[in-house]
């Protein structure tokens, strides 16, 4: 049996969450969950969801629901809130106590939502929480970053892509090194946009015609201060990766390497990793 999750976009219907500047948390919540949950869905894990579209249920009803699946994991996807607009920013991740799997699930997915840019605020123990309370299998909230920050809905709007990724290889970085799951995603690439959903084989799609090639890359970290972007790139040269740095976007990112097989890229992640850097996955 497939290793299988069940992820929660938060809110929906006729509750909108937190909302900030006519931008409402739910709408944020589904848009990630189904893109978290499209590349888990393409590296092997049986993916379902609470909602996928724009309906109301109770905390405990989507308990329920996951209880009744019988998940192995339970995501739930959100986005912060501050009483002070623009006070606070960052993303967090809330589970039930600060044990066992999901504490350590929890723990990467923010290690990897920081190296795409958040402020990192760490974990925490949230055990009246009825989605981490009720469940019966290990589930983590994540905070996405605050929706009244300007600063972390620039981020979200900017780097989507690759949030959704750090979340998902997150998840699948500890499954792996946790004995749970083995080598996630060596032998299936992430979502290319292929129409049909299905794996291509030798770069050609069903009338022959070549796909462009899917490349993957290790991100390290995403400045906005060139100089701190720099000083990164700098120093992992002086250890021999082969890092350079990417300001076509707002953020000025700091990469390492350039694979055409996800094994490659995620080889170089863990040793970037080993010395102590906080990575991400990203593909083009």
């Amino acid at each position: 049996m497939p290793y299988s999750i069940m992820v929660d976009a938060g809110h929906g219907g006729k509750d909108p969450g937190a909302v900030y500047d006519g931008r409402q948390e739910k709408d944020d919540a589904l848009r990630l969950a189904l893109a978290v949950g499209e590349i888990l869905q393409n590296n092997d894990i049986d993916v379902e969801y609470t909602r996928t579209t724009d309906v109301y249920e109770t905390p405990y009803q989507k308990a329920m629901e996951a209880n009744n699946a019988g998940v192995d994991l339970f995501i739930s996807i959100h986005r912060n809130s501050f009483p002070e607009d623009n006070e606070a920013e960052g993303v967090e991740s809330l589970v039930y106590d600060l044990s066992g799997l999901k504490y350590q699930i929890a723990q990467a997915v923010n290690e990897q939502l920081e190296a795409v840019g958040f402020v990192n605020l760490g974990v925490k123990a949230r055990p009246n929480l009825v989605v981490l309370k009720r469940t019966q299998m290990p589930a983590v909230l994540i905070e996405a970053g605050f929706i009244n920050s300007d600063s972390d809905n620039e981020l979200f709007d900017a780097n989507f892509e690759a949030i959704a990724q750090a979340i998902a290889f997150g998840i699948l970085d500890t499954l792996e090194r946790e004995g749970v799951i083995r080598d996630p995603g060596m032998a299936n690439s992430i979502s290319n946009g292929m129409t049909n959903g299905m794996a291509m084989r030798n770069g050609a799609g069903m009338s022959g015609r070549t796909q462009p090639r899917q490349m993957y890359r290790v991100q390290v970290g995403a400045f906005r201060n060139r100089n701190y972007a720099i000083r990164l790139r700098d120093e992992l040269l002086e250890q021999d990766f082969p890092a350079y740095l990417n300001d076509s976007g707002e953020f000025i990112r700091v990469g390492v390497g350039d694979f055409d097989t996800l094994g490659n890229a995620v080889e170089m992640e863990r040793r970037l990793k080993r010395d102590g850097y906080q990575t991400v996955l990203i593909t083009r």
